[in-house]
């Protein structure tokens, strides 16, 4: 069945996933159906929070990677779900494990798309949002998700971040230095560690050693496992 959005009116659509050729194919397929629609994309959770400063906030839909740069697991979802409450989000992955597609319910998608999916599904799974219902698999509720209270609480509280704390907490997780993210942020050190420490405050953990801990933690990859074509 082919799926043709033909009565709504959709004027921003926003793609954050960190392979531009995924995006470039999507952009085309989607503009068969929606051609007014404007297309912005991002590649990285830093980027997407520059789309959505700049009066963007106000798309109609956006079609989120899970594992792209600075997402971070969940907490990537969380963060813009916590953020931009009114802005309909479907996760995208390689990974199809229904637990992924369960946990994205959870953190606040109203879709979820496996990347091998067809035009037409896409097609459909997006109708459906747009349209204020919800698109996730139809077995999704068989999936055994267990209930881990903390590491929950910890994605909210990582979640609550600036995104300026955001993007530092992932540069720490990464191992990098207040040196080294002074200069990957343009600012000057005493500003790094000024957030570091709001960070730790917020994470209630005393050392950036813990925070590496805590990021480790909340990562999809860890915790549920990854596709091996994703990213």
């Amino acid at each position: 069945m082919e799926y043709i959005i033909t009565s709504l009116t959709v004027n921003k659509i926003i793609i954050a996933d960190d392979h531009p050729l995924f995006r470039s194919a999507l952009v085309q397929a989607l503009k068969t159906n929606m051609p007014k629609a404007e297309f912005l994309e991002a590649e990285s959770i830093t980027q997407l929070e520059t789309v959505l400063a700049d009066s963007n906030a106000d798309a109609d839909l956006l079609l989120m990677d899970l594992h792209m740069p600075g997402a971070n697991g969940f907490v990537g979802l969380s963060h813009v779900v916590q953020r931009y409450s009114q802005l309909p989000i479907i996760m995208i992955s390689a990974n199809e494990d229904l637990v992924i597609a369960a946990k994205a319910n959870q953190y606040g998608a109203l879709g979820f798309i496996p990347k091998s999916a067809s035009i037409p599904q896409m097609q459909a799974a997006i109708e459906n949002v747009l349209m204020g219902d919800t698109y996730f698999p139809e077995n999704m509720e068989s999936a055994d998700t267990e209930e881990d209270g903390e590491l929950e609480n910890l994605i909210h509280k990582i979640a609550e971040l600036t995104p300026k704390q955001l993007e530092v907490f992932n540069l720490l997780a990464d191992g990098l230095l207040n040196k080294q993210i002074a200069y990957e942020q343009n600012v000057t050190e005493a500003t790094v560690k000024a957030h570091v420490t709001a960070i730790m405050r917020k994470l209630g953990v005393n050392n950036r050693t813990q925070v590496v801990l805590i990021a480790n933690k909340v990562n999809v990859t860890e915790n549920y496992g990854s596709s091996a074509s994703d990213s």
